[in-house]
């Protein structure tokens, strides 16, 4: 984990609703040094700032229900 705010992308599989991003963002919200998130429906992408690994973003989402791994 680093100091520095960065900007994690993740591809999600699973998300349906508002509802759903709700439950994802719930999940990272309870991690060390989560700032933020954007979620986006259509393309099964997310954002993630803060200064928390990428390996922990995507587990959160995928202890959430929604299988999330790191993109490139």
């Amino acid at each position: 984990m680093t100091g520095e705010v960065q900007e994690i992308r993740l591809s999600v599989q699973g998300l349906k609703c508002g509802g759903c991003i709700a439950k994802a963002q719930t999940a990272l919200k309870g991690l060390p040094g989560y700032r933020d998130s954007e979620f986006d429906l259509k393309t099964g992408t997310a954002v993630v700032r803060g200064t928390l690994s990428a390996e922990q973003a995507a587990r959160a989402v995928t202890g959430a229900g929604y299988p999330a791994t790191v993109r490139g």
